[in-house]
């Protein structure tokens, strides 16, 4: 009885020592799993029900498993931009180790940045904004789609198909940078864009009328372009019911079901793809790099960067083409074409 009661304890006490070391071995797990090399935060102005940013939150989290760092990301909850400049500020508070943020109104926003480069935080900005506007904030780089590039690299696509004119369908005219979107397409084609662009509206049946009105004054008009799903998809109908889908160059910014299907079926020649991805795992990157190497200079950051096989794996998984420029680089135009469509659609509102 005494001899069993004995080996009874040495079990209980294996057992004991066993659970402990797997605690241990758990904990040590755990501590090396968010051991990351540095932590960012990422700012941007869309509000939570803007899906549009699934995608940036995803290559977030694909750029902080490739590069070991973690990387929070915080928006204002109703896009107000004075509650994003109060996050922004907030930034700078906590000191990260960089700051990435989008924008969205360079005179609302420039005081809250600078406080972030005040305090030598590496800054890189994203999406919205210029080039200029992010080199006068004193940031690394930029990393977006200018619209002027987008809607000029659209228009020579048109132009190499013998496109002379064109609408401009502007479905957000009260952003004045939505008509460097028509300004650079018009550009291509060597005409006035203000002749050749129309403010829509929002409302699809509004679209649809006033794209068959423009067409039905214009008849000799070669192509369109919109500059978002809403519109393309009304301007669509305005086509087909006028029997001119196929027939008129039609092409758009952004990507939807719709848009796909259209240009399967060869009624859109191409969508403008601004590669959200790109703009939420490239700022990650850059001030991963900036950090473990030490440096700021876009030319060396760029090296790296187009060095890592991590990231080269990323983008031929998604079919992803960023353009590099001296100091900034370009997520956008890329073309969704019949081509590729089939890995656009693939992953969609994920990756794409």
């Amino acid at each position: 009885m005494t001899h069993r009661k004995g080996k009874a304890t040495l079990r209980m006490l294996a057992a004991a020592l066993t659970l402990a070391a797997g605690l241990a071995t758990t904990l040590g797990t755990a501590s090396t799993a968010y051991a990351a090399d540095a932590h960012f935060v990422l700012i941007s102005h869309a509000p939570d029900s803007d899906s549009w940013w699934n995608t940036i939150k995803n290559a977030i989290k694909q750029a902080d498993e490739d590069f070991n760092v973690q990387t929070d990301y915080r928006n204002p909850p109703n896009g107000d931009i004075a509650d994003m400049a109060r996050l922004i500020e907030q930034a700078a508070a906590r000191n990260y180790d960089g700051v990435i943020t989008t924008i969205a109104d360079y005179d609302v926003l420039k005081s809250s940045i600078s406080k972030v480069t005040e305090k030598k935080i590496p800054l890189v900005t994203i999406n919205s904004g210029t080039e200029e506007q992010s080199e006068k904030l004193g940031a690394i780089m930029h990393i977006g789609q200018p619209e002027y590039v987008a809607g000029k690299a659209a228009g020579e696509k048109a132009k190499a198909a013998g496109v002379k004119s064109f609408l401009c369908v502007n479905h957000f005219a009260t952003n004045a940078v939505s008509f460097e979107r028509c300004r650079g397409f018009a550009d291509a084609l060597g005409v006035d864009y203000k002749t050749s662009t129309i403010d829509s509206g929002q409302d699809p049946t509004e679209i649809q009328s006033k794209v068959s009105a423009y067409l039905r004054n214009h008849p000799n008009t070669g192509a369109v372009l919109t500059l978002g799903p809403v519109p393309a998809a009304a301007t669509l109908k305005a086509l087909q019911q006028m029997g001119l889908a196929g027939k008129v160059f039609f092409c758009t910014f952004d990507f939807s079901d719709d848009i796909a299907k259209a240009i399967q079926a060869g009624t859109i020649q191409f969508a403008i793809d601004q590669q959200p991805y790109l703009q939420g795992y490239l700022p990650v990157a850059v001030l991963a790099i900036a950090k473990k190497d030490h440096t700021t200079d876009p030319a060396a950051i760029r090296k790296a960067l187009q060095a890592n096989p991590k990231f080269q794996a990323r983008l031929q998984t998604y079919g992803l083409e960023p353009s590099y420029g001296p100091k900034n680089i370009r997520s956008g135009p890329g073309f969704i074409t019949k081509a590729n469509l089939d890995k656009v659609i693939k992953y969609a509102g994920q990756y794409r």
